[in-house]
């Protein structure tokens, strides 16, 4: 795509909004969600592009407020939402149900013309699910405009986007198999370079973990197309009605200024989720955490139970009964929704290890916030 085009459209869009910013949907549509069609190749004034399209439901029918078509097919829904406000994981579950219903259509979009979230369908995994690839906002345009890409007509209609989409697949595949066989894959690392230059003066297994380490950050850095989002987009995200003590349109600052540990996952999510009362209990967060997972990813569908953490040969993460393997009983285990059991026995560095190694299942990466920062050394 022609850069200078991206620049033009990025600097008028944030005009418009900063001359406008409690900017109503329709306007929203006309002057942002409209260019940004135009400028992926749609022809607005052709019959690729329909408005208001009918979809059926159970319950009837509904409306999206475009969708793109190859042919007499829709492949593409866009979903678009007033400047003024954020887009929400509710916003985010409706776009799903609508993709939902027409079997053509592995891709959504949705956006207030400022921040987008994209959606396409896992045809490869847990059924054709529809996943969030990416989220960008105009600013993430500026520096790289490159994840348009994705979405051009051109791409959509030649496959190249499924092309990139699996492409992140096999990324997260292979950091999950980098993190699951550090160990082994470090010593053979160790021996083909001993094996090439001889005995070393340094630390030559140390230097091979680092390596295998840093290559699981550079996977997951491209993993994002864009940079992540930024803490005031995530928590404005996530509940965007709340003026206190939840994530808010007030931006990044209110998730430090919460007590309690808190998780925020790289799809945005921050637990606990919707609610004034932050639990303080690393068990509790750590348990709702893992709900989430299994809830909106299917994480057990990703696992063999009983599942073992990296490393671990003794006291697995996930039992579907409160007993490790070997016959002893899990101390403090919690149950999670499914009736399956998490071991929460752990101090806060294993805690989070064993989160970290359960999101990094269903492709996703998670920051620990607020408490976990200055409880290190602790456990709850």
């Amino acid at each position: 795509m022609d850069r200078d085009e991206i620049d033009e459209y990025v600097q008028r869009c944030q005009q418009l909004i900063e001359s406008s910013p409690q900017m109503d949907e329709e306007n929203t549509k006309v002057k942002l969600v409209q260019p940004f069609l135009e400028l992926l190749g749609w022809d607005l004034y052709s019959t690729e592009v329909a408005l208001e399209y009918t979809i059926p439901m159970a319950s009837g029918s509904t409306h999206v407020d475009y969708a793109l078509l190859v042919g007499d097919s829709p492949v593409v829904f866009v979903e678009a939402k007033p400047v003024r406000s954020t887009l929400t994981d509710d916003e985010v579950q409706q776009l799903r149900s609508y993709m939902r219903q027409e079997l053509d259509v592995d891709w959504g979009i949705l956006t207030n013309g400022k921040s987008f979230e994209v959606l396409t369908k896992n045809r490869h995994r847990n059924g054709g699910e529809e996943v969030s690839v990416v989220q960008f906002d105009l600013d993430d345009l500026a520096e790289n405009p490159d994840v348009l890409e994705l979405l051009t007509k051109e791409s959509i209609r030649s496959g190249k986007s499924d092309e990139v989409a699996e492409q992140v697949a096999q990324t997260n595949r292979a950091i999950r198999h980098l993190q699951e066989n550090e160990d082994s894959i470090t010593e053979s690392v160790t021996e083909a370079v001993e094996s090439e230059v001889g005995d070393l003066t340094i630390d030559l297994e140390e230097q091979s973990r680092e390596f295998v380490q840093n290559l699981v950050s550079v996977l997951r850095e491209q993993r994002h197309f864009v940079s992540e989002e930024s803490p005031e987009a995530v928590d404005e995200r996530t509940n965007p009605q709340s003026e206190s003590t939840t994530p808010s349109e007030n931006g990044g600052e209110q998730i430090e200024d919460r007590q309690g540990y808190v998780v925020r996952f790289s799809d945005g999510t921050v637990i606990p989720r919707g609610s004034t009362e932050v639990q303080t209990q690393q068990k509790e967060n750590m348990g709702a955490a893992v709900d989430y997972l299994i809830e909106e990813y299917n994480l057990i569908n990703e696992l063999e139970i009983p599942h073992f953490p990296p490393r671990a040969r003794k006291n697995c993460s996930i039992n579907n009964e409160p007993v490790h393997p070997n016959g002893e009983d899990m101390r403090r285990p919690y149950e999670l929704t499914n009736g399956h059991f998490l071991h929460t026995s752990l101090n806060t560095r294993g805690k989070k290890t064993r989160l970290q190694d359960l999101a990094e299942k269903v492709g996703l990466s998670v920051e620990f916030l607020c408490e976990w920062q200055s409880d290190e050394a602790g456990s709850s």
